[in-house]
C-alpha cells in the first residue's frame, strides 16, 4: 500500500505525517500524531465528536481524509488553548461542570470555539442552533450552553 506524506500545520506547529489514502482526518491526529483530544463517536459525521478546525472551519474530522489536509490549517482541543492558560470555553466548561464522561466535550469545545470566533455574542436560541451538531448522552446540554454563554461574556469583558 503507497502512503501519502502529508505537510500541514496543526494547532499553530508545522506537522507532517504519512499516511493511506483511506485514513481519516481523526485516524491521523489519534494514531499518527497522539493528539487524543478528538474523539471518535460514530464515525458517520452525525455526533460531533470529532470535531475540527480546519482553515478555521467547523468539520468532522471523521469525514475528512487525511491526505486532504495538506498545506491546510487544523486546530484541535489540544490547539484552542494558550500554552499558559485555558481558552475561556475551556475553563467555563469546567465552572460550569459540563461535562461528564468526555467523549463529545472536546467536540463541543471546538465548536463553541468557532460559534465565538463567529459571533462574540449569541443569544442562547444561537448557541443551540450552532451545537446542533454535537450530541451528548450525560449532561442535557444546559449546563453546556451555559458554559458556551458565560466564555462569550469573559471574552467580551477581556476585549472590552
Amino acid at each position: 500500500m503507497s502512503r501519502i506524506h502529508v505537510e500541514t500545520t496543526i494547532n499553530g506547529e508545522p506537522a507532517e505525517f504519512l499516511c493511506s489514502g483511506e485514513d481519516t482526518l481523526l485516524t491521523a491526529l489519534r494514531d499518527t500524531l497522539s493528539l487524543t483530544g478528538t474523539k471518535e463517536g460514530c464515525s458517520t459525521g452525525d455526533c460531533g465528536a470529532c470535531s475540527v478546525l480546519l482553515d478555521g472551519r467547523l468539520v468532522p474530522g471523521c469525514l475528512v481524509l487525511a491526505a486532504e489536509v495538506e498545506g491546510r490549517t487544523v486546530t484541535t482541543v489540544e490547539g484552542i488553548a494558550d500554552r499558559d492558560s485555558l481558552h475561556p470555553v475551556q475553563q467555563a466548561f469546567l465552572n460550569q461542570a459540563a461535562l461528564q464522561c468526555g467523549i463529545c466535550t472536546p467536540g463541543f469545545m471546538v465548536a463553541a470555539k468557532a460559534l465565538l470566533d463567529a459571533n462574540p455574542d449569541p443569544t442562547e436560541q444561537e448557541a443551540r442552533y450552532w451545537l446542533a451538531g454535537n450530541l451528548c448522552r450525560c449532561t442535557g446540554y444546559d449546563k453546556i450552553i451555559r458554559a458556551v454563554l458565560d466564555a462569550a461574556a469573559d471574552m467580551r469583558k477581556a476585549t472590552a
